[in-house]
């Protein structure tokens, strides 16, 4: 038998393992999604779409799906969204993603002509029933959450599917290098492949993806996330001449370590406010139970608690407002990043005139970092003693976070074309 007839049944078996073994599992697979149900992880109001079930009706005209998986991904396929919209008259964009907390921020932020539907869970039956339903013209995933059912059923169907920002990451390549058979089942599923760098345009085609650009990252396409400014100077008025720093999308145990860092600063600056945003606002009861056991007057946001002269941490448990508050302070420390999960992306706070600060495990964005150093445009740092010195350091020497803040909108500013770029291949290359 030819190489190449052997290399497609391999191909063709792996997927179709994947798909008995998915079926054999569903009960199980099912269970555990009812127990994040009842563990308040999943809406409520909307789990049947969880499940392949629809809540509307197909929109006339053409139909572009747009798939992230959490909040990251929505926010940077926002601007492409609003692009498509504005592009072309007939067209509606229906978003996908799998968190509630992303769900919430896209009922806030996405444009008219533009919807959010849950992704069913991969189960091949829901995954049918899905793609069947919506009958999109174009499929754009973002970044690397692969479904295997799904993206299979979207090419049962000779739907045109696009990975945008593609992006594997030195664990995610090692792991698959392992099943290599599954990966390149799956990238061949791709119409064309977007590397989200040229390094990962490199693994794309290691891995098996067929066509693949890289043309830049869509995180640098963002617009500034918006805000109340009634609500942003209320704030200020609150804070007043307090010195005052952020601690923006932390994961658990960071924000403990930053209550360290507080605790040294405060011995030079009594009455500093630190204000803590988690990237899952629904820790923020574990977070308050700490400050407070530590001896900390803690301001909730989520329960519109006001900022006292007396509150040392304000508590920004809240969702979809980054833009209201990272304008709080002029110094941000980007969490993700003093625990090995990756970091979060910095460029927001960047782009909104931040001197940035951020931890040794930003690895999720590799190049940006690198720029960013080259540019002098953020600072790293290796533990809560190097966090403690540098902010001590920009609240002694504010015109050194002033000039870092302007080397930062600069940096994250610089290559907001990448957006034209990819429409203008996705127009070519699918007429959208």
């Amino acid at each position: 038998m030819p190489l190449y007839l052997i290399r497609k049944f391999l191909k063709m078996t792996t997927l179709f393992l994947y798909r008995v073994l998915t079926i054999l599992l569903s009960p199980l697979i099912f269970i555990l999604l009812i127990i994040r149900f009842f563990r308040g992880k999943e809406d409520k109001k909307r789990f049947k779409e969880r499940l392949g079930f629809f809540t509307r009706n197909r929109p006339t005209g053409r139909l572009v799906w747009m798939h992230g998986a959490s909040v990251g991904e929505c926010l940077s396929m926002l601007p492409l969204v609003q692009k498509l919209i504005n592009s072309n008259q007939n067209l509606t964009v229906m978003v996908t993603s799998g968190t509630v907390t992303s769900a919430d921020l896209m009922n806030k932020r996405l444009p008219k002509g533009a919807f959010h539907h849950y992704l069913p869970v991969d189960f091949p039956w829901a995954t049918k029933r899905f793609v069947r339903h919506w009958q999109p013209d174009l499929v754009l995933w973002f970044e690397s959450d692969f479904w295997p059912n799904m993206l299979s059923s979207i090419r049962r169907q000779n739907i045109p599917l696009v990975l945008l920002n593609g992006r594997i990451s030195d664990k995610s390549f090692a792991r698959w290098q392992k099943f290599s058979g599954m990966i390149q089942s799956i990238q061949n599923l791709f119409t064309l492949s977007f590397g989200q760098t040229k390094e990962d345009a490199h693994r794309l085609k290691v891995l098996g993806a067929k066509d693949v650009v890289s043309v830049g990252n869509l995180k640098f396409a963002a617009t500034q996330p918006p805000f109340d400014l009634k609500e942003l100077k209320s704030l200020k008025k609150a804070i007043g001449q307090r010195p005052c720093w952020c601690m923006a999308s932390t994961h658990a145990n960071e924000e403990e370590l930053g209550m360290q860092a507080h605790m040294l600063i405060s011995k030079q600056y009594a009455n500093l406010l630190t204000v803590i945003s988690p990237r899952h606002p629904h820790r923020g009861d574990d977070i308050e139970k700490m400050l407070k056991k530590n001896g900390l007057n803690v301001a909730r946001r989520s329960r519109g608690e006001d900022i006292s002269s007396q509150t040392d941490v304000y508590l920004a448990d809240t969702i979809g407002e980054m833009g209201l508050i990272y304008q709080l302070t002029p110094f941000v420390f980007v969490g993700g990043s003093l625990i090995a999960f990756g970091g979060q992306n910095m460029l927001e706070p960047m782009r909104l005139h931040r001197a940035v600060v951020i931890g040794p495990h930003a690895f999720n964005f590799r190049e940006i970092v690198a720029q960013a150093k080259k540019a002098k445009a953020l600072v790293e740092v290796a533990d809560v003693k190097g966090l403690t010195k540098r902010l001590l350091s920009f609240l002694m020497k504010p015109a050194e976070a002033e000039k870092m803040a302007v080397r930062a909108e600069k940096l994250a500013t610089s290559e907001m074309n990448v957006l034209d770029r990819v429409y203008d291949i996705l127009h070519q290359r699918f007429d959208v």
